[in-house]
This record gives structure tokens, sequence and C-alpha cells, in this order.
């Protein structure tokens, strides 16, 4: 799997953070146009905030570096919203690779930086309640075994692309998805691709093209309308 390869390391991003990559699977975990930019307009802006709740119920597919995760939890410090966190990540990414990136140092919030290592790297599963009204439950979790329905208000979809991992891009996946879904819940992931979206509304869900971060044109946003 992606998450194993032997030479994923860091990599500075146009807009300063880093973001791990692997010349072995031509992969990285975020855009080299941003990464805090890209997991910003992606999952905060068009997804989190989008669904304009003062609670909200976040279901991560592909917790990956946990950025995702912390810029959520920013917005919770910050006294916007409170939220219930759930992460599927069966390929965890090691304290050694966390500390390296530094993204509790590089969002100046570096207070953050141990709590958010320690439960990055647990394998508690059992949610736990951090500071600033969020709860995080990490599942170590393949999608393909996901078997909940009407939990979620919005979907963060950060898995690798479908050229890497095409296992999570199927019918089945977004089923799954869409099932897990609260009616008029959101999925929100940087993929454009025509083939992704067609799939998405054959599973049920009604899809916009949005613009995209920094460096690509346009993301994804689905919507439960049932």
């Amino acid at each position: 799997m992606p998450a194993t390869a032997p030479d994923f390391s860091p990599q500075r991003t146009a807009d300063g953070s880093l973001t791990l990559h692997s010349a072995q699977l031509g992969e990285r975990y975020h855009s080299t146009h941003g990464a805090v930019q890209e997991s910003t307009h992606v999952f905060i802006k068009q997804g989190l905030e989008a669904v304009e709740k003062p609670q909200v119920d976040v279901l991560e597919v592909g917790l990956g570096t946990g950025l995702n995760l912390l810029l959520t939890w920013i917005r919770c410090l910050e006294g916007k919203l409170t939220v219930r966190y759930t992460a599927m990540e069966p390929f965890p990414v090691s304290a050694e690779q966390l500390t390296a990136l530094d993204h509790c140092n590089e969002l100046a919030w570096p207070g953050l930086h141990e709590p958010f290592i320690a439960r990055m790297t647990s394998d508690q599963e059992e949610p736990w309640e951090a500071l600033g009204g969020l709860s995080f439950q990490k599942l170590p979790l393949a999608v393909q075994d996901l078997k909940v329905e009407a939990v979620a208000d919005v979907i963060y979809f950060d898995a690798f692309g479908p050229n890497t991992q095409p296992e999570m891009w199927t019918l089945d996946v977004f089923q799954r998805m869409h099932r897990a879904l609260r009616p008029d819940g959101l999925l929100v992931t940087y993929c454009a691709k025509g083939e992704v979206r067609r799939t998405m509304q054959q599973a049920g869900f009604s899809v916009e093209r949005l613009p995209g971060p920094p460096g690509k044109r346009e993301m994804l946003r689905a919507r439960k309308s049932e």
C-alpha cells in the first residue's frame, strides 16, 4: 500500500508547508502548490464550513498526516463549532514522519504538537475528548469494510488518487459513503476526474464541480439529496 512505501519523506510545498512525497510511487499526501492551502480550501471551506451547523460529525477517509484533523481542531479551538471526528486509516504515518512535518508549529499552534502526535500514533480506538470541542476517534479500518448508516454530516474523502489507489474510488466505496451520510450530508474531495464524478452520481449523489485549490482548476462536492 502507498502509506508503507519506504521512501516517503518530507517535501516543502509552495505555501511553505510540508507534505510527504514518494518518488517510488510518484505520489504525495498533498498538492505541491500548497498542503495547507489545499486542505483548507477543499475540506474546511467547501466541506466543514459548508455544513453550517454548530456541531458537526466528520468522517475522514485517509487520515494521512493529520493535516485535515489539525485544521478542524483549530476551528474548534477558535470557537467556531464543535466536532465529532472519526478517521479511517489502516496504514498510519509514523511518529518520526509526523514530527518531521511539524504541522502544529507550521500553523503557529506549537502547544498542540504533543497531544496531536500522541493521538495520531496511538492504538487506542476509543474517542478522545480534546480541548476546544473536538472529539477524535481513529480506526484502523479499510473503507471497504465500513458498515454504518447516517452517522456523518460531512466526509473528507482524502485517499490517494485513482491512479495510485483505484480500489478507493469504486462504486461500492461511494455507495458506502452515501449510506454513511445523513440526508443533505456532503462529501468533498480534491479529485475532479469525470469518471469519479460519474461513479458518485451512480451511487446516488448529486455532484457539483467547484473551483479547486491553488494549482488545480476544479474539485468535487457530492451531496446526499435524499
